[in-house]
């Protein structure tokens, strides 16, 4: 396998492709995709949203073409108190903004996570080093890594909490009812965790799209891949 160069809603970007040059898929449908060949941290995009990039004055290529994939899963019924995944935000008074961000240099690598916890005029900041493992197991850690942070502020639990994710694959499984495949410890203590909050809300945020918490986040975990330390 290689990585070939494609547009992501009209960006150039890296993609992991086979010998054919299409999309390798994971067990999700999803394929992984990269800012920068370098960048330690990958993306799970659909692969429908990745057209290769066309020649000077060639005509507009179609979606990239990937190769068969399961049909998606259907939500599990075993989780009826998931908490949502919405893109709207409640501002009000009292609302825990947690917001986090995974990256892993290798995927398999070095892990590191970012959070940034913001409770009225309260902000808190964290990079934390990991070690080995994958970006799939960083997302999942700083969000649990969030929580424990927000609870700090309202040991009572009774504040609303916003809880803001790149990560498809951990609000797919936190929010949508998705059955673990694997991480299955890691995902079964988070959502006893998000349980225990009686008004928390995740929401989906777009990667490296400008958002303020979110790029800083993004930076604290690669600050911590970086150093190998927390910070």
């Amino acid at each position: 396998m290689s990585w070939s160069r494609m547009s992501f809603k009209g960006q150039p970007v890296w993609v992991r492709v086979g010998d054919d040059q299409r999309p390798v898929l994971d067990s999700d449908g999803r394929a992984e995709m990269k800012y920068r060949q370098e960048d330690p941290k990958s993306y799970r995009p659909s692969p429908g949203n990745l057209v290769p990039l066309a020649e000077p004055g060639s005509p507009p290529a179609s979606p990239a073409q990937p190769r068969p994939a399961r049909a998606p899963r259907a939500a599990s019924a075993a989780h009826p108190r998931a908490p949502s995944a919405s893109m709207t935000d409640d501002h009000a008074p009292g609302t825990i903004h947690v917001w986090t961000d995974g990256a892993c240099s290798g995927n398999p690598g070095p892990m590191g996570i970012g959070i940034v916890v913001v409770a009225d005029r309260e902000r808190a900041e964290r990079g934390e080093y990991l070690g080995m493992g994958t970006n799939n197991i960083a997302e999942l850690t700083a969000i649990a890594r969030g929580l424990d942070l927000a609870a700090e502020l309202a040991p009572d639990h009774t504040r609303p909490i916003r809880v803001y994710s790149d990560s498809n694959y951990a609000l797919g499984l936190l929010g949508k009812g998705w059955k673990a495949k694997a991480n299955q410890e890691l995902v079964a203590s988070l959502r006893e965790q998000l349980a225990t909050f009686p008004h928390v809300k995740l929401v989906k945020v777009a990667g490296h799209a400008g958002v303020d918490n979110n790029e800083r986040c993004d930076q604290l975990a690669r600050q911590a891949v970086t150093s190998r330390h927390d910070v």
